[in-house]
């Protein structure tokens, strides 16, 4: 009996590390797609992507979120990008505020 409340207790705890994991490790994944339009701001700028699997994120580039000039870059529609940042969704749209542009094609 107390060998399965210690297996018990452990597969509890692998599942919860692993879908904490997983979780973390999506929520940083890169996004790429084309961009659809954009939309000027202040310090920066908001890009529609559209991605292969017709998912649409709101992409808020900025020039202090990049980390400063050196690493700030201005795309154009059509530009296929790929960027990285912190996502979230709202109701019915995805955003990411960009840390890194990974590539502009």
């Amino acid at each position: 009996m107390k060998n399965l409340k210690r297996i018990s207790l452990l597969v509890i705890l692998m599942t919860l590390v692993i879908s904490c994991t997983t979780m973390k490790n999506d929520a940083n994944a890169p996004v790429s797609g084309k961009v659809e339009s954009i939309e000027g701001g202040k310090d920066g700028y908001t890009a529609k992507i559209t991605t292969e699997n017709k998912e649409v994120y709101f992409a808020t580039i900025s020039i202090v979120n990049v980390g400063g000039p050196q690493n700030y870059k201005q795309v154009k529609i059509g530009d296929v990008v790929t960027v990285k940042g912190e996502r979230w969704k709202t109701e019915d749209e995805n955003h990411i505020k960009v840390t890194e542009i990974v590539s502009v094609k």
